[in-house]
């Protein structure tokens, strides 16, 4: 049996955390959400725009993100991103208005855009295929255990302070993980004290070419392929219910089912827990599926679909106003969607045409499943606006793209393996990856 670094699983903890970080930064304004539309007088529809100013540039910015982390490395990449978007959070606090809070948030953007496409890298130069929808699933429960640990959280540190406070403190969460990270981070090929047998069998079993010299892939030529698009596709309406939580679910609990800050801060936080396992398990099963002898695409596509399968349950919270049902059925989505996301997060680094195209794989997928985000938190705000507060029609129209979303893993993505080279030099030096 093939030895790998036992210090791999170290390193993917880290960005479970950053990850983690991420997601209580990006939250943290969801749940304070009410208290800001009363402090500064902002309407739902104005509220929307603010909650949705994040996607904005965090979808614009995946692919740019990406490349500048294949170049950079994700030890200063990701250190980079978390710095960034840390200083906007603590800089959030000092909104005034509509538009001091909604530059803060398209600035929060920018940064929090390099996170899961620098974890994406990380799993690469970590992890052997066979164990990397498991790392997947360790670094995306981090946006779960986020939620959960936000919700608390923030609510106490609004509750005891103000809703400025809690920005500074989530912000610097952030700026302590950075750090922590560049003290210890380095790749397996500079990482001192590593066996080197470990180490070698590390770099042998990554997929990807390696392209020598000055040889580069036609970034453009990536959007020809049908997989690219089943990527996009499926991670933007997995997103559309996973953004439903991200923005407008603590609004929903507390305007449509009378939570108050305690309660938001205790049982809603239940469904994000059950994100957590459900990511762990949906990485696990993946490989366990691909160990016992089913193709990569078999395993990770299986698990894709029954995800998004499962996530769609959301559509039916429309139906009841009961909070045990309510939370039952959100707690079934928010699993299903962890489940889909740990294996989503191995497509890049199953389909790179190179190794230095893994993140910026990842920036392509993610940059189409945050422009979810966008449709997400305006459209609903915009729905609340037109029905009188009523959320019957964001709930349905969420487990029906779930719907979508299993048909295009289905249907859409096809056989899992490296992206045909398209290189903008002619016939490049190619080496498999050593």
């Amino acid at each position: 049996m093939r030895r790998y670094p036992r210090i791999r699983w170290l390193m993917i903890v880290f960005c479970f955390f950053a990850i983690a970080i991420n997601y209580i930064d990006r939250i943290n304004l969801a749940i304070a959400a009410p208290h800001i539309k009363a402090d500064l007088g902002l309407d739902d529809t104005s509220m929307g725009l603010v909650l949705g100013a994040f996607f904005w540039t965090y979808a614009l910015m995946q692919i740019p993100a990406g490349r500048l982390i294949d170049r950079l490395g994700a030890r200063a990449g990701l250190a980079l991103a978390v710095g960034w978007w840390s200083l906007f959070t603590v800089f959030t606090s000092f909104g005034k208005g509509f538009t001091s809070l909604f530059a803060a948030r398209l600035a929060l953007g920018i940064g929090e855009a390099g996170g899961n496409p620098g974890c994406v890298k990380v799993v690469y130069s970590w992890f052997p295929k066979k164990q990397r929808a498991t790392a997947s699933g360790i670094f995306d429960a981090g946006p779960r255990a986020g939620s959960a640990l936000a919700l608390p959280l923030v609510a106490w540190l609004i509750s005891t302070w103000d809703w400025e406070t809690s920005f500074v403190v989530t912000g610097a969460l952030g700026l302590v993980w950075v750090v922590i990270w560049l003290v210890f981070y380095r790749e397996p090929e500079e990482m001192k004290g590593l066996d080197e047998t470990e180490r070698q069998n590390l770099l042998e079993d990554r997929a990807a070419p390696v392209l020598e010299g000055n040889a580069k892939v036609d970034l453009w030529s990536l959007f020809r392929h049908r997989n690219v698009w089943g990527m996009m596709i499926g991670f933007f309406c997995m997103n559309f219910a996973t953004y439903f939580f991200v923005t407008w679910f603590p609004t929903y609990l507390t305007v449509a089912h009378g939570f108050s800050l305690k309660e938001l801060g205790t049982l809603g936080a239940i469904p994000a827990l059950m994100g957590i396992p459900g990511s762990l398990l949906g990485g696990v099963t993946s490989d366990a599926l691909y160990r016992k002898g089913f193709s990569l695409t078999t395993a990770r596509k299986t698990c894709l679909v029954f995800g998004m399968l499962l996530s769609s349950v959301i559509a039916f919270a429309a139906f009841t106003d009961s909070i045990t049902v309510i939370l039952t059925l959100f707690s079934i989505t928010y699993a299903g969607l962890a489940f889909t996301a740990a294996n989503i997060w191995t497509l890049p680094a199953d389909v790179a045409p190179a190794s230095n195209y893994v993140a910026t794989l990842g920036g392509i997928q993610n940059f189409a499943g945050n422009l979810a985000g966008i449709v997400t938190a305006s459209f609903t705000g915009l729905m609340l606006s037109l029905s009188h507060g009523s959320f019957v029609v964001p709930l349905l129209v969420a487990g029906g793209i779930c719907v979508v979303g299993a048909l295009t893993f289905m249907f859409v993505l096809g056989k899992l393996e490296p992206l045909p080279i398209t290189p903008t030099r002619k016939n490049p030096v190619v080496a498999t990856a050593k």
